[in-house]
């Protein structure tokens, strides 16, 4: 049977060389016994932490009718989608860094099939954070991804940028393929959103016995009129239930979430340094004094008093090795009306949570200044606004005052936030405004609309040749 191979490199660093890539095969034509045509999807790394892969195995098995075995490092579970469609095949082991492409390549000879790789970011630009661009390693590294990628027989990419800079210094003519969110990514209802909270009420509550401005309320201490033990059947931090109607509570903290990886190429303490000047401000527009205690103002919010600003809530998803370093840092910060929450989300409770925020904020800085951040797509896919790092090619993903704001420093983002959140819930029109610009973008864009647009084609003229 004539095959093609599809290698993908995604931006996730792995542990040496800090790229990845998943790479297949499939059948062109049906075999004799009328078995299905086949995809061996392989990621270097953990599939659960490989969201595009797996979008791409669940187009490969619904849009293009093939069997898909997916190749990858054992950790974080995938989406319940791939793991219920019959058609997907999950095997676990650890394929090798830096020979993958040489050898889908090889194999892609030996098996007289078609080679096509989906650009997400370069992988020398990755190690080049940690060594250095001039580094030998660096540029052997670099001679090695662009060899081998002239190879292939087609090329998807992620941005204009990254398809004009493969045109012009590669020599690789690609098509672009933007990440898009699956339709299982989507604006959270009441209910959902009071069914989320309820199971993470110890994480926000009660995380590491944390004493601030959101487990005050929570901690039933004497005085606190209108929550005193959260009852988690009824009510939750932003939510409550009377009977069969779900409603969000007038009080509640304002949700920001990011998603980080907690590695260097991400700046955490942008977002930690914004936190504080947020805290700063609204003490100083509110004109409180210093004297008061913490627990006076806690106190006061518990009974229902409401404020010009309210409460923040960071709740910061992810896996990394700075996680601890950061987690230190935010107990030292002894902040009045800003708490932050670490946490790791199934694949399914991830989505909800985005769903269920009122702002999102990427800290994402591409190594190569070509690739855009996964987490901005879902966000918009449910309808959530975001502040973002600004740096070459982001404004092909966020578009300025209609779905999301750019900031190059802490104190742009402080700013950013004490606009979104004056007159939190009912009257804060800027957050309003930009949130319907992100339910604009989700409503127009999805995953398998893109993918059928610009994926498939290339992926049928590969098979039949028509692109060499």
């Amino acid at each position: 049977m004539q095959k093609f191979s599809f290698s993908v490199k995604i931006r996730q660093p792995s542990s040496l060389f800090r790229a990845r890539l998943w790479n297949g095969a499939v059948a062109a034509t049906v075999d004799p016994m009328e078995k299905k045509r086949r995809a061996a999807v392989v990621v270097l790394g953990d599939i659960g932490r490989s969201p595009r892969m797996q979008f791409h195995a669940l187009s490969l098995a619904r849009q293009a009718d093939l069997e898909v075995d997916i190749v990858a490092n054992g950790g974080n579970e995938p989406y319940v989608a791939i793991k219920e469609n019959q058609s997907i095949h999950l095997h676990e082991m650890n394929p090798p860094s830096v020979p993958t492409l040489a050898a889908v390549k090889f194999s892609s000879w030996l098996r007289r099939s078609s080679f096509l790789i989906d650009w997400h970011n370069f992988g020398y630009t990755l190690l080049g954070l940690s060594h250095g661009r001039s580094h030998i390693i660096v540029k052997i590294y670099h001679w090695f991804e662009k060899f081998f990628g002239r190879m292939a027989d087609g090329s998807l990419c992620v941005t204009q940028a990254m398809q004009h800079e493969l045109a012009q210094n590669w020599g690789i003519k690609a098509t672009v393929l933007y990440d898009q969110p699956p339709e299982f990514f989507h604006p959270a209802s009441t209910e959902e959103k009071h069914e989320l909270f309820c199971r993470l009420g110890n994480n926000i509550c009660h995380q590491d016995n944390i004493c601030d401005c959101v487990s005050f309320g929570a901690e039933g201490l004497k005085g606190c009129t209108s929550v005193h033990v959260m009852d988690r059947l009824s009510q939750s931090m932003f939510t409550g239930q009377v009977g069969n109607d779900f409603f969000l509570k007038p009080n509640r903290p304002a949700l920001v979430v990011s998603s980080t990886s907690w590695s260097p190429d991400e700046d955490f303490g942008m977002l930690l340094e914004a936190a504080v000047m947020y805290d700063r401000r609204v003490a100083a527009a509110l004109c409180e004094d210093d004297s008061i205690e913490d627990e006076k103002l806690w106190m006061d919010i518990c009974n229902g008093k409401q404020f010009l600003y309210p409460r923040l809530l960071f709740i910061i998803t992810g896996k990394g090795p700075e996680k601890r370093k950061y987690e230190e840092q935010i107990k030292r910060l002894n902040l009045r009306r800003v708490a932050f929450r670490t946490m790791w989300l199934s694949a399914e409770d991830y989505p909800l949570l985005l769903g269920s925020a009122d702002l999102g904020v990427c800290l994402h800085t591409s190594s190569s200044g070509l690739d855009l951040p996964m987490k901005v797509v879902d966000m918009f896919g449910c309808g959530l606004p975001v502040c973002a790092v600004s740096f070459s090619c982001i404004e092909e993903l966020v578009k300025v005052e209609k779905n999301g704001l750019l900031f190059s420093s802490p104190s742009e983002l402080a700013d950013q936030f004490m606009m979104f959140f004056k007159g939190f819930p009912d009257h804060c029109d800027a957050l309003k405004s930009l949130r319907d610009g992100a339910l604009a973008t989700c409503s127009t864009s999805r995953w398998s609309t893109e993918w059928q647009t610009h994926a498939l084609p290339l992926i049928t003229q590969v098979i039949s040749g028509e692109r060499r």
